[in-house]
């Protein structure tokens, strides 16, 4: 899970750094100036960016990072013609990447200034809506990785693993392990049960440029697979930075449901799509807790433990929203931090 390195977080940022020797003699090998170079501080990952003169941004991406993904997704994603920014020059080893400069407007700073919200995030999810469809139009290309049941199961394990585990000391006992792992099976029929297609998989303001009165670009789409079709749609619905309030997010979600191509999935009663959507959020949102965790505690940002009542809040509701799902209030009630109205 990335950071947009559109704008600074001040709560993520890593320090300040000039560029290394290595980068600075690849730059000018490709004559670009150096002397100017502006660290973006805000990156999740392992990678650091700059801003150059010339409309510029340079990645260093250093191992264990791997450029490869990126440079996959972006050139399958262009021959879709998605609006992806322009890769200038690459070297896979020591990790650098040359990129367009697209500017410092990312949609949490248009959606922070109140600007037209709803015309915005129909924005969002028609680009959703394309990213799918382009998927089933490029069958010639390889395929992306296949975001399989084996690796949904490994991001709910985070939760276990890095929120009980990391952050609460806990260990389940068996009677409470046997519960969660029933919960996670619904979870993982729900999402492999759904149709398959391209999925940004961190699709999320801070990662959609705004382009002009009504385009976004998507970055940091390095990790995109092939699978669940309201992944994308979760990702952007259920944010950190803000909580729409289901009403809000339930008319959105029957907005996307109106729009996508019939060629990705066969209609559905809205009722049965919104139970579809709200456990693809939970499945999403019990991961962004283990993961900001694990951020937390093995990489020593401890700023992303400010992120966890608010995923403890989705998490609260979507389970207390599904009948089916109501009764694990009780097994998650000792783990939650206090929340409004319990």
């Amino acid at each position: 899970m990335s950071q947009s390195f559109l704008a600074a977080d001040s709560r993520v940022a890593p320090a300040d750094a000039p560029l290394s020797p290595a980068a600075r003699r690849w730059l000018r090998q490709r004559g670009v100036a150096v002397t100017r170079a502006r660290a973006i501080p805000g990156d999740a990952s392992g990678r650091r960016y700059w801003r150059l003169p010339g409309d510029l941004i340079f990645m260093d991406a250093p191992p264990p990072e791997d450029i490869l993904p990126f440079l996959r997704v972006q050139r399958r994603f262009a021959r879709a013609a998605l609006p992806v920014p322009r890769v200038l020059a690459a070297q896979v080893v020591p990790g650098f990447v040359l990129l367009e400069d697209l500017g410092t407007v990312d949609l949490k700073a248009v959606l922070d200034a109140g600007m037209d919200v709803d015309r915005w995030m129909r924005r969002a999810m028609v680009l959703i809506r394309d990213l799918q469809w382009a998927g089933q139009r490029q069958g010639m290309l390889p395929p992306l990785p296949f975001f399989s049941a084996a690796r949904l199961q490994e991001e709910l394990t985070l939760f276990i693993d890095w929120y009980l585990g990391g952050h609460l000391g806990l260990t389940l006992d068996p009677h409470r392990g046997r519960a969660l792992r029933t919960l996670f099976d619904v979870l993982l029929k729900n999402a492999t049960t759904q149709a398959q297609v391209w999925v940004h998989r961190d699709f999320h303001a801070r990662n959609l440029v705004c382009q002009g009165a009504a385009t976004l670009v998507m970055i940091d789409f390095q990790d995109a697979v092939r699978g669940p079709w309201t992944y994308d749609l979760v990702s952007l619905l259920w944010d950190r930075y803000w909580d729409w309030g289901r009403a809000r997010r339930d008319a959105w979600a029957l907005d996307f449901l109106a729009m996508v191509h019939p060629g990705i999935a066969p209609p559905r009663r809205p009722a049965d799509f919104l139970v579809s959507v709200g456990r693809m959020a939970l499945q999403r949102n019990l991961k962004i807790l283990g993961v900001f965790c694990r951020l937390a505690y093995r990489d020593g940002k401890i700023a992303y433990l400010d992120f966890l009542p608010r995923f403890w809040a989705y998490v609260w509701e979507a389970l207390g929203d599904d009948p089916q799902l109501l009764s694990y209030q009780a097994l998650f009630a000792p783990w939650a931090p206090p929340l409004p109205g319990r």
